[in-house]
């Protein structure tokens, strides 16, 4: 049994609204607790209810969980906000978790797609010492660059070994010149992605905390993963196989030596679903989301 509880708590002069679940008294007070991060235009539910059934799944084997509407969405009050300026949003929601559970040492931030990204750009920011672990899940890290790489490698070669595609084209059922014309431009930004590779990691390597100013994403997400390990912090990746967003990723991994670095680190660990789409509809799949989660969860200090 579990029990949850709807807190409005403030942030910035508005007023956002969050689920804390909890293990059901007379349960041992819970003593660990993860903060689920939506990214993009969702609330707190999730698609197909998945942040609600982690956060019942949590409760039950002992560990908070709290689920929140950021400002602007759901029924949270305010303008919207964009992933990337979730700082003030993750500060309220934490701070809040931990008046709502005072028996708490500990939080892990768990974060889908932008959510992701908020979660490694807020610790970065702020040092947060209540948080002690990461759960990123098919991080966002998109540029145009990652964009066009992933377009190229999973659409465009796997399109020209495709039988249909061919018959297709001699039919006139497809734009040689339009097809044609959206590959060299993906082949123009693949090859500008692959020139940046060296200049990616010496901005993150030599990163002294600027790098929350810089216009590109996948090094400000860099260098925070290198920091929050640095500082003793702990992540759990997991990645989708039937995903774009989760193969970007991975281009991203590949462009630069730093990112290798980062997953190899002894903190990271690494959990791959290889026919899960990017919520996990399939049970299977969101049951080994929610086993790893936990199981990752319960080991904080």
């Amino acid at each position: 049994m579990i029990t949850e509880t709807a807190v409005v708590f403030p942030c910035q002069g508005e007023e956002m609204l969050g689920i804390v679940s909890t293990p059901a008294v007379p349960a041992p007070p819970a003593r660990h607790a993860v903060l689920i991060v939506v990214g993009g235009p969702q609330y707190r539910i999730g698609s197909h209810r998945m942040f609600v059934r982690l956060a019942h799944s949590l409760a039950g084997q002992g560990i908070a969980a709290m689920r929140f509407d950021a400002r602007g969405m759901g029924d949270s009050s305010g303008p919207r906000q964009y992933f990337e300026d979730f700082y003030a949003d993750i500060r309220a929601a934490l701070d809040a978790l931990f008046l709502e559970v005072p028996t708490l040492r500990s939080a892990a931030i768990w974060g889908l797609c932008g959510g992701a990204t908020a979660a490694l750009l807020y610790v970065r920011r702020t040092k947060d010492a209540r948080v002690k672990a990461l759960m990123l899940v098919n991080p966002w890290v998109r540029t145009d660059e990652t964009a066009a790489v992933t377009q190229v490698k999973h659409y465009y070669l796997q399109r020209l070994a495709q039988k249909e595609f061919w018959l297709k084209l001699l039919r006139g059922g497809v734009s040689l010149g339009s097809s044609l014309g959206e590959l060299a431009q993906a082949l123009r930004l693949s090859a500008r992605a692959t020139r940046r590779r060296e200049s990616d990691a010496l901005a993150i390597a030599e990163d002294d905390g600027a790098a929350d100013d810089r216009t590109d994403l996948g090094v400000r997400m860099g260098a925070a993963w290198a920091a929050f390990a640095a500082s003793g912090g702990r992540t759990l990746l997991i990645l989708s196989g039937n995903d774009y967003t989760a193969k970007e990723f991975l281009e991203t991994v590949q462009m630069n030596p730093t990112w290798q670095q980062n997953l190899a680190h002894p903190l990271t660990a690494r959990l791959d679903l290889p026919g899960a789409d990017h919520t996990f509809p399939q049970p299977e799949a969101h049951a080994r989301v929610e086993q790893a989660t936990a199981q990752f969860a319960a080991s904080m200090p």
